[in-house]
């Protein structure tokens, strides 16, 4: 992978602002720096690598980490015993962290009922909780499901996915559709219980981590108010979720309901639970406990180091630069999008801590878009399924940074936790809970209005 320049950076940025130097003259110092997404770590390619990128301001030695982080990402791993990359399955979901994780991008909902899943996965639980406060898994299946198998063994179910769509109006008369997903878990290798609780998830972009993990804990908790003590109808409280390594309950911060503390634990979780790859962190197969498979606790299967090297190269991936800055339209969406509050959640800027030991995330001025805490999203994105603190109308803002270029790296325009939105436009008008009053906003404003909002998300 290229290694781009500190130079080259300031570079390109230039070229940027001399295309448009007479606007950028009355653009205000913030939507100047907003150029530059991810502080320092920014990089502007709009190609099909744009989520792929390394920092461009890196280290020799933390760049060849990354390559082999970065190689090992794209491994495909096969059952035992095999010469090269043992240990797939006994069940699992895809058979590398690429399969999911396409471009490094955003992940989509099968096309059609009889697809199998591939980017995305179904959690799955309980009523209760585990030892540890988290989602109580499902006696014989965990807390996910796998619907594919090694050779001779059966998957744990099948999912089948329906919609069904209903019509609405904004407030100038004009119609849009929104889907509702039905799933469907058929073929069982032993019965479900009848109170399973499930929730769909398509795998989530994965560039600019690192930078968000930087961001100090009271950074992120300075934004929460669980109790709605300034009455703007709008609360966001963090998730503490269960640090395997730590030992003790931390800060969630990864994943649709914040359930992972660390780019390092989501990592081997992933190993773990998508490709039944057991590691220092999880060294018991997800398997373990079922009846159809050897119960036995196998041997780690993914080195320390090659774990490590897979985390370091999620937490150095760059993050796109903002696009169209000094476009009219653009700026009118954005004036708009904080008119309706949607700024309240999903925060433009965010400051990193000052970190000696990692200094390519170290104090950098980030635009992120995300708070990082949960909110109730309403009945009609609810999944009903508790994870740690999160109860079952609870996401975590997801970050908004390159999204205006999914289309183009990963070949859809789905959007949401399980992908139902089939458009940006279709995933505002999902909102609801503490951000029904922000929907109704945007659903007020003048059809010129909303495609400016749009146009504004298209160029984070």
């Amino acid at each position: 992978m290229k290694k781009y320049s500190f130079i080259l950076l300031i570079f390109t940025v230039l070229i940027f602002l001399g295309q448009s130097c007479r606007k950028a003259e009355l653009l205000t110092d913030e939507e100047l720096n907003e150029w530059l997404s991810g502080g320092t770590q920014t990089i502007f390619d709009e190609t099909a690598g744009a989520f792929s990128a390394i920092f461009p301001n890196i280290s020799e030695s933390n760049e060849e980490v990354h390559e082999i982080g970065d190689a090992a990402f794209e491994e495909t791993f096969v059952s035992a015993p095999a010469p090269v990359n043992p240990g797939l399955g006994p069940v699992f979901n895809n058979v590398s962290c690429a399969s999911c994780h396409i471009a490094d991008g955003r992940g989509r909902p099968p096309l059609s009922p009889s697809e199998l899943l591939s980017s995305m996965l179904i959690r799955v639980s309980i009523p209760g909780t585990d030892a540890h406060g988290g989602p109580y898994p499902v006696p014989g299946f965990g807390g996910q499901l796998q619907q594919r198998a090694i050779v001779g063994m059966q998957p744990e179910a099948n999912v089948s996915i329906n919609y069904v769509d209903q019509t609405y109006q904004f407030a100038d008369g004009e119609s849009y559709s929104l889907r509702a997903p039905e799933y469907h878990l058929l073929n069982s290798y032993i019965p479900l219980p009848g109170n399973v609780m499930l929730s769909a998830r398509v795998a989530p972009p994965v560039f600019g981590l690192g930078l968000l993990e930087a961001v100090d804990e009271m950074d992120v908790l300075k934004n929460a108010d669980p109790d709605d003590v300034n009455q703007d109808g709008i609360s966001g409280k963090a998730n503490y979720v269960w640090n395997v390594l730590a030992q003790k309950s931390t800060l969630g911060r990864f994943g649709w309901k914040a359930g992972n503390p660390t780019v390092l634990q989501q990592t081997a979780g992933a190993y773990n639970e998508d490709m039944g790859i057991t590691s220092y962190v999880f060294p018991i197969e997800s398997s373990y406990g079922q009846a159809q498979y050897d119960n036995r606790n196998d041997e780690v299967e993914v080195p320390d180091t090659l774990l490590r090297a897979v985390a370091f190269y999620i937490q150095t991936l760059a993050v796109p630069g903002r696009r169209d800055v000094d476009v009219a339209e653009v700026q009118l969406g954005k004036k708009l999008f904080k008119q309706a509050q949607c700024a309240s959640c999903h925060i433009p800027k965010m400051q990193t801590a000052v970190n000696v030991a990692f200094r390519e995330v170290s104090n950098q001025t980030i635009f992120p878009y995300t708070d990082m805490l949960l909110h109730d999203m309403g009945g009609g994105l609810a999944d009903n399924r508790p994870d740690f603190l999160a109860d079952g109308k609870e996401w975590r803002t997801p970050p908004l940074w390159g999204i205006g270029l999914t289309n183009k790296i990963n070949g859809h325009n789905n959007y949401l936790h399980d992908g139902r939105a089939r458009s940006l436009m279709e995933a505002v008008m999902w909102h609801g809970g503490e951000a029904e009053n922000s929907k109704n906003v945007f659903s007020n404003f003048t059809k010129a209005e909303r495609n400016a909002v749009i146009k504004f998300l298209e160029s984070l």
